[in-house]
């Protein structure tokens, strides 16, 4: 992997928020680091075993635009969005946690 430094500059991230994204890979067993020599992928794991690392749990609700999401999407405050999240763990500690939004649409 490239160093944290590059990786800080190429998704214009904390140093830290960098070390805590390779930490989690650490913990999964999918990277891994060595003094000196750095941070480089560990070899391929079965599904199976990578499904028993990773826990995703996802849920769906609708949900009013606040104005932010409004602005976001071009649209008046209050209306009708889908929320989706996606919680990932590994090793039973959260990993990542992801929000995604779209516009509710009106079914035909």
């Amino acid at each position: 992997m490239p160093a944290e430094s590059v990786l800080s500059a190429e998704f214009q991230a904390a140093r830290g928020t960098i070390r805590q994204a390779i930490a989690v890979l650490r913990e999964a067993h999918l990277v891994a680091t060595e003094h000196g020599r750095g941070t480089y992928a560990k070899p391929h794991l079965h599904a199976s075993e990578l499904g028993k690392r990773f826990r995703p749990e996802t849920r769906q609700r609708q949900v009013a635009a606040d104005p932010e999401l409004a602005a976001l999407f071009s649209v008046e405050v209050g209306t009708a969005l889908i929320e989706e999240e996606s919680v990932t763990r590994a090793n039973g500690a959260v990993g990542t946690v992801v929000r995604s939004y779209r516009l509710l649409r009106a079914r035909k």
